[in-house]
């Protein structure tokens, strides 16, 4: 594959950051978050390292499921500003480097949406409510997936709450609509799209259509593709290994881009729970394969819940006494509502291993606003909101987030994980804290092309507690370490790994300084090592 060709798929070696507007930065003293706080603090994410911003939704709504319930697809809320200002935005991270991704969500609309009265044939009708689907998504906030309407005189469905029925894009011209709105802002010059609800997304579940539903995605690839290249989708998609297959388009036409790892997260906190990497590294061996253009997001902390689904009941379980361990923890009966550092005890060690290993997996890490800092949740707020206060910026009232006595949702105060504590400002002034750990790990990350772009095995380093991981690409050879248990272990380098012609084992980044490693190497309790195997002084790598 040509130097070329690799530039082109960006996504592959990218460190992607997710960012909520509303809670971010208040420039104009309203309480709310707005593009112009993004804009101002577009250059600490530069200085973080990522170089892909994701953003949750930002369009008119009334905010009866905190954004996700969208009433015109072709603006921006009034209270975070205007169009002018998102492009301005766009500008700036441009000239930082940084691209962006907005959240596409296209399968439901709010109720209160001009088309749900002027154009009915949208959505997904029946005369009476249909058996199917028999599956909400919020168990326990929903009663059902159908709903009646007196003005028309028939049901609709929604997946989600009442308030957003469900769109049918069996119907041409509502992919028509989809389209227009992928060009929109395509036009502006955003790099891609985060599909909310992939599978709900293209369905056909409640209409009289038979067609593949893969086709109709496939047809939005095309579309995104033809209007701008090297865009993409990054699908959510909690599904099968069958069905991560067919969004990737393996069994023959255009697939998604980059697909969350829903799967390899559930294992990933089972293998914490337990402190035994082998659920994560039967989740990593039993991946789908992707086109080459294809690739895994990792994540550890969901922007909504944790999302549990894919295992067990007793799997569940495990995780939820260990990291969720209260009634208020949890939410759905599968999820968890806990931000990262809380669901750790705060113990450094921990939070940098759990982080260290969602950057180190194959495939392209992504994180959530505020973990970098160890932020914590507010679970006196209702459901997923829990995780999404507003950024804690300095010790200043409001945490720097806003001079409002106001605001668009309260700022963590009290306690370890109150914004007198935790903020960005103290943390970048210490070389020691969990922010500049971040920095560099990024750093790191991103120029280990490796991990984004190589092939890989998993190893067998001889203690079940330890997950490694072999890297290869072009002439690049890379070996990560990870202990997943509170137990200092001493293991050691398969001799199927061949090492002929490795002159030295140099550490790239570790939880201790490294001293003549060979095939034997020592990890302290949630130690992490990664390594890069030396062939001769004339390897390209750097690091």
């Amino acid at each position: 594959m040509t130097d070329k060709a690799t530039s082109d798929l960006w996504w592959k070696n990218a460190v992607v950051y997710c960012v909520d507007v509303a809670t971010w930065l208040d420039t104009d003293g309203d309480g709310v978050g707005d593009l112009s706080g993004l804009t101002r603090r577009l250059d600490y994410l530069a200085g973080l390292g990522v170089n892909c911003l994701w953003l949750m939704p930002f369009y008119p709504s009334p905010l009866r499921d905190d954004g996700y319930d969208i009433t015109d697809y072709y603006a921006v809320d009034e209270r975070f500003g205007s169009l002018g200002d998102f492009v301005e935005m766009l500008r700036t991270a441009d000239d930082l480097g940084l691209r962006v991704l907005v959240d596409l969500v296209l399968n439901h609309t709010s109720i209160e949406h001009r088309w749900f009265r002027d154009r009915p044939d949208y959505y997904v009708w029946s005369d009476r409510p249909r058996e199917e689907p028999s599956e909400v998504a919020f168990p326990g906030e929903q009663d059902g997936t159908w709903s009646y309407d007196e003005a028309r005189g028939q049901w609709y469905m929604h997946r989600y709450y009442d308030f957003m029925p469900d769109l049918d894009i069996t119907k041409p011209e509502v992919r028509d609509e989809m389209n227009k709105i992928l060009g929109f802002w395509l036009e502006l010059g955003i790099s891609g799209f985060r599909v909310d609800s992939l599978p709900f997304m293209i369905e056909t579940v409640g209409t009289d259509c038979r067609d593949n539903p893969v086709t109709f995605l496939r047809s939005m690839v095309e579309f995104l593709q033809r209007r701008r290249g090297d865009a993409i989708f990054l699908g959510e998609a909690n599904v099968s290994p069958e069905e991560q297959q067919r969004y990737f388009g393996l069994d023959g036409g255009e697939g998604v881009q980059m697909l969350f790892d829903f799967r390899g997260c559930a294992a990933q906190w089972l293998s914490h729970a337990r402190g035994d990497a082998a659920p994560l590294a039967e989740a990593l061996k039993n991946r789908p394969p992707h086109p080459v253009g294809g690739q895994f997001a990792n994540f550890c902390r969901h922007h909504d819940e944790l999302n549990l689904g894919l295992l067990g009941e007793s799997e569940r379980d495990e995780i939820f006494a260990a990291f969720a361990p209260e009634e208020t923890h949890r939410v759905y009966g599968r999820g968890i509502r806990r931000r990262l550092a809380p669901m750790l005890g705060n113990d450094p060690r921990r939070i940098r291993l759990v982080l260290a290993l969602t950057l180190a997996l194959p495939g392209t890490p992504v994180l959530l606003y505020g973990d970098e800092i160890g932020m914590g949740e507010d679970l006196s707020l209702n459901g997923r909101l829990a995780v999404r206060t507003p950024m804690q910026w300095s010790a200043r009232p409001n945490g720097g987030f806003s001079p409002a006595e106001e605001v668009y949702r309260p700022v963590l105060a009290d306690r370890e994980y109150g914004f007198r504590e935790v903020n960005v400002v103290s943390q970048r002034h210490d070389p020691d804290s969990l922010s500049s750990w971040t920095a560099r790990a990024i750093r790191v990350r991103r120029e280990c092309p490796e991990f984004g772009w190589g092939e890989w095995d998993v190893l067998d380093v001889g203690d079940p507690r330890v997950l490694g991981l072999a890297y290869r690409w072009r002439d690049g050879r890379v070996v990560t370490l990870h202990n997943v248990s509170a137990d200092p272990v001493r293991v050691k380098l398969p001799d199927d790994l061949d090492l002929t012609g490795v002159e030295r084992i140099r550490q790239m980044f570790g939880d201790a300084p490294a001293t003549d490693l060979g095939r034997e190497i020592e990890l302290a309790g949630y130690g992490y090592r990664w390594l890069r195997l030396i062939d001769d002084e004339a390897t390209t790598a750097i690091i």
